[in-house]
């Protein structure tokens, strides 16, 4: 099967990102360092303008105080550490939203009202909905009619503590849904061993976030997997959001778009 070539061709407007990580499920590890990368690789680094982290507001006994304790440092690893080898998002805070509950708030809200017509915040939802909710409820409700959510899955939609999906979207916001990403990006471990010995740091590092998510003893489902799932909503907004954008994006063409930045930018 030959896989078609991802052509970068954003839609107009911003992105957030809110994702978790503390939950039981450690998938964002690598879904953020691709999520980062890609932003980075297509040339849009400047237009993310809120990326926050660990959005599980309430821990589940599934995951134990200390483990959840452990997330909080690899998700900010992922981040900063992503970010940092890559280049381009200096300006840019990455938000534990647990830990910095207000400041994460705050910093979404800001972004939510400099939203206009011509300039819409498009939310990345890789996690509970909640933070997106107290953001939504601290801005002006003409605001909310620019905002694009982006979903691909109810695992994220139905496991808020404090706002529901149908809460979010009586906000007035756009419901922007994709099919589950898991289907072509939560993979065989072994599709990813080309990032695992590439030459480059940067594409090596991106690796190790997803392997962290791999050996993690939380769940067992991510046993053999290579999981970037939530990247995959990063990468249809870079192709073209609802205007043609990947709905079913896949490693060879997150891959493509990785290393023809490092290529060009060695």
């Amino acid at each position: 099967m030959v896989t078609a070539q991802a052509v970068i061709k954003p839609p107009k407007g911003r992105i957030a990102i809110v994702a978790d990580g503390n939950s039981p499920d450690p998938d964002d590890l690598g879904g953020t360092a691709v999520s980062i990368a890609l932003l980075r690789a297509a040339g849009l680094e400047d237009r993310l303008v809120h990326y926050s982290h660990s959005c599980d507001l309430v821990r589940v006994n599934r995951i134990s105080e200390a483990a959840e304790y452990e997330r909080h440092a690899m998700m900010q690893t992922a981040c900063d550490g992503t970010a940092r080898r890559w280049g381009g998002f200096e300006n840019l805070t990455f938000f534990d939203a647990k830990w910095q509950l207000d400041e994460t708030i705050k910093d979404l809200s800001e972004a939510i009202n400099a939203s206009s017509e011509n300039n819409p915040l498009w939310v990345i939802e890789a996690g509970e909905p909640d933070i997106i909710g107290f953001a939504l409820d601290a801005t002006p409700k003409e605001k909310h009619q620019f905002i694009k959510v982006v979903t691909h899955h109810p695992a994220n939609d139905d496991a808020g503590d404090f706002y529901t999906w149908q809460d979010i979207l009586d906000f007035g916001v756009e419901e922007v849904r994709i099919p589950d990403q898991n289907i072509n990006l939560k993979v065989d471990e072994a599709e990813w061993d080309w990032a695992k010995i590439h030459p480059d740091h940067r594409m090596q590092f991106v690796w190790l976030m997803g392997k962290m998510a791999e050996i993690d003893d939380v769940v067992k489902f991510q046993k053999g997997k290579w999981d970037c799932s939530d990247a995959g909503m990063v990468l249809y907004w870079i192709t073209g959001a609802t205007n043609g954008g990947l709905k079913q994006g896949s490693v060879e063409q997150v891959k493509a778009i990785m290393e023809k930045y490092i290529a060009n930018n060695p």
